[in-house]
Order: structure tokens, then C-alpha cells, then sequence
């Protein structure tokens, strides 16, 4: 990382910024031609890996692509805010944002698929309770995980007024 003083360094302060949010964006690569899209997403962080879980329907652009090039990234940012400046070169951003690499694979048994429903459903209502999944609902959808490789956080805080 360019900007070592923004660097967001600490593995535990990343996966916090993971878990206070509910969308982050997905970019894939169709022959060359970028593809994002925003989706709400599910987590696990086990000794160490993350793993993002995404659902969606049966068919579709998004399927196509990960069916020809599974290589991925995502992106997650929060806490973002103007700075005013006295000129509007001044001007500044606060923030805080994960930025990651993995690769994506269809989930195929319908017990990890209830279970990557199950993480997907706990993030997003904050919830922590099981959740079950009839078959009708598991044949209907399909489910995504990206087994993140690499994962890094930046961030810039609001500044401290001079006394």
C-alpha cells in the first residue's frame, strides 16, 4: 500500500468494517470488460480466512461470468464524510474501506448452501439465531462464496482540531 500512514493494518479492525456493513461490490471480468454489482453479502472469518457468501437467482449475467472466470474482487467502505476546507482544494474525505481478492465458487450441497443462507441472513438482520431453509428455497437459489486470498483496509479518520 502506497499510503502506509492510511493503511488499516490491524486483521481485527478490517473484519469489524466487514461485519458494521451490508453491501459491498463485486467486480468480475467479462472477456476483458469489467462487470460490478452491488449485493449484500454474508461472511465467515475462521482462523484467519475470510469467506464473503452471495446468493442469487438461478440465471444471469453475474452466473455467466463467474462460470467463465471465477477471479474476483470486492469492496466494502463505510464512515464517509466531507472535510470542508478553507479552498476547495482543501477539501478532503474521511473514510474507511476494504479492498480484497479471492475467487468464486457455486455452492453445491444443500447443506453448505443453507449454511452460507444461514451466515448471509445473520449479517444482514443482525440476528444471531438459526435460521432453516426449507428445499423448495435452497433448489431456487443459488449461493456464491468468495474464498478471499488477500484483503486490505485503508481509512482516514476526521482530523483533530488545533487548540
Amino acid at each position: 500500500m502506497r499510503r502506509k500512514d492510511k493503511e488499516i493494518a490491524d486483521v481485527n479492525e478490517k473484519v469489524k468494517i466487514i461485519d458494521e456493513n451490508k453491501v459491498c461490490r463485486l467486480a468480475l471480468s467479462d472477456n476483458d470488460q469489467p462487470y460490478i454489482i452491488p449485493l449484500n453479502y454474508g461472511y465467515s472469518f475462521e482462523n484467519g480466512a475470510l469467506t464473503l457468501y452471495f446468493h442469487s437467482a438461478r440465471e444471469g449475467k453475474k452466473l455467466e461470468i463467474i462460470k467463465k472466470n471465477n477471479r474476483a474482487c470486492f469492496e466494502v467502505d463505510c464512515d464517509g464524510a466531507l472535510v470542508e476546507g478553507d479552498k476547495p482544494c482543501n477539501h478532503s474525505y474521511v473514510f474507511k474501506s476494504i479492498i480484497g481478492t479471492g475467487r468464486i465458487m457455486l455452492v453445491s450441497t444443500v447443506a453448505e448452501k443453507r449454511d452460507g443462507l444461514d451466515k448471509l441472513v445473520r449479517h444482514q438482520t443482525g440476528k444471531n439465531e438459526v435460521h432453516s431453509f426449507d428445499e423448495k428455497m435452497v433448489e431456487q437459489v443459488i449461493v456464491y462464496k468468495m474464498i478471499v486470498e488477500e484483503f486490505t483496509g485503508k481509512g482516514r479518520e476526521l482530523p483533530v482540531p488545533r487548540s
